[in-house]
């Protein structure tokens, strides 16, 4: 092993917890994508090539965004699909994620990647009753297709938040996929969440290969239940009221 190596283990790891790791950083590399390089791969390890980080400047969140646009617009074979070649259990972080494929993205996503963590969020106390019933007000109009456009399932890194873009001195880099099929305005919303840097030039990095629908920006709280959920099922009652406020803006959006 060279110091250019940067190796991830857990002996209790689930055994496809580094599988889908690796699946998810070559589906998305295969669809035009930056990813870091996986140097090996086994049910308790990863290793990954070590990358040295820089500061981000306007030419590489262009570069960035028109690649990011090109990965999504490479398709998935359905709402949920997990990466081509890979049929185990799916993570975002530690947590186990579904790979249930659904004919529209509003069933899958209320189905797959909101309700199922906002249960563990209000088991754990995190998100209240009230606001509980909020929230599944909001997906029950997703899920009744309020917010449905038509597009074809993209291919999505999915835990796209700021800290799983690594800016090199020659690029931004993605690492640490929960990668399956979904709508490309959910990577951005996540970007957005948590404060990615140049966001703006990344964006017009993206048009300049991929035109978003209009209004793409006011359906941010849309996608960002996703994550939002999956934080407030593990990281405090803050989250819980983020994804209540995220819920609340999407049913006077709809």
């Amino acid at each position: 092993m060279t110091a250019k190596t940067f190796s991830k283990s857990d002996r209790s790891a689930h055994p496809d917890f580094f599988a889908a790791e690796a699946a998810g950083l070559a589906w998305l590399r295969a669809g035009g994508g930056a990813t870091v390089d996986v140097l090996d791969v086994g049910p308790t390890h990863i290793d990954l090539a070590r990358l040295d980080s820089g500061s981000p400047t306007q030419a590489e969140a262009r570069a960035f965004g028109a690649g990011l646009a090109t990965v999504h617009s490479s398709g998935a074979r359905g709402f949920g699909c997990p990466p081509d070649g890979f049929d185990g259990q799916l993570f975002i972080g530690a947590r186990p994620m579904s790979s249930v494929v659904h004919p529209s993205w509003g069933s899958f996503y209320v189905e797959e990647r909101v309700l199922p963590f906002l249960r563990v969020a209000l088991e754990v106390g995190n998100v209240t009753p009230s606001q509980a019933a909020d929230i599944e007000r909001a997906c029950e109009r997703v899920r009744a297709g309020c917010a449905e456009d038509g597009e074809s399932p993209s291919r999505i890194h999915g835990d796209l938040w700021t800290g799983n873009v690594i800016w090199t001195d020659s690029a931004a880099v993605m690492i640490d996929p929960a990668a399956h099929g979904g709508h490309r305005e959910t990577d951005l919303a996540m970007l957005e969440l948590f404060g990615c840097p140049l966001l703006t030039d990344i964006v017009d990095g993206y048009q300049s290969v991929f035109r978003l629908r209009e209004g793409w920006e006011t359906r941010i709280p849309l996608h960002q239940l996703h994550p939002l959920a999956v934080h407030a099922a593990g990281h405090g009652p803050s989250y819980g009221a983020a994804l209540h406020r995220a819920a609340v803006a999407v049913e006077r959006l709809y």
